[in-house]
């Protein structure tokens, strides 16, 4: 992946270019977390966008965020209230931080993984949500229909997959999930674990 110099102004002018519809697709991200968690991962925090919108949904919650690039890191730290964030350098290929996690967000990230990456990941989440977590999921998607592809693809680090996909790797994780949110190539999905009985 590469590690380029953002500040939070010229990332999220980035994002918005590159992923049409950005805005709405973070509101819908957010709204898919709608719970009393209190203990929080997000994968992949970027310079910390989605992880200020997190911390705001839910006021009662720590969130440990891990991120791939040294200079996304620096720029989270700087920018997310060290008192509710851990911000850990650490790629998605890595253990992840020990858990139980009531809720594990992923917006426009996993998508960087190939295929076997993403069913191991997802293993992986549930292995550190506690019982009756959540897992939101917030990607890119490989449409059915061509004409739907409006996110911009760099196909040396990025590789999405089909929806169809993605939601057969959540249910053999041990995951039901359910989609919450589509337009053209990105997807929310919401995903479970059981409950204790």
């Amino acid at each position: 992946m590469h590690d380029y110099d953002f500040t939070l102004d010229s990332y999220l002018s980035m994002m918005r270019e590159a992923v049409p519809g950005y805005d709405n697709f973070e509101e819908a991200t957010v709204a898919a977390t709608r719970s009393d968690a209190t203990a929080i991962l997000e994968l992949g925090t970027g310079t910390g966008e989605t992880a200020r919108a997190l911390l705001d949904q839910h006021p009662q919650a720590h969130l440990t965020t891990i991120d791939g690039s040294p200079r996304m890191v620096r720029v989270a730290r700087e920018n997310l209230p060290a008192h509710r964030v851990d911000v850990v350098l650490g790629r998605l290929e890595d253990p992840l931080p020990a858990g139980p996690f009531d809720l594990v967000v992923s917006a426009l990230a996993v998508h960087h993984l190939e295929r076997e990456g993403k069913a191991d990941l997802y293993r992986r989440v549930v292995a550190v949500l506690a019982p009756a977590g959540h897992f939101v999921l917030a990607d890119v998607v490989k449409p059915v229909n061509p004409s739907y592809v409006v996110t911009h693809i760099d196909p040396a680090v990025d590789h999405p997959s089909t929806l169809d996909e993605n939601l057969a790797w959540l249910e053999a994780a041990g995951l039901s999930p359910e989609v919450t949110y589509t337009d053209r190539d990105l997807v929310v999905i919401r995903a479970r674990t059981p409950s204790v009985s």
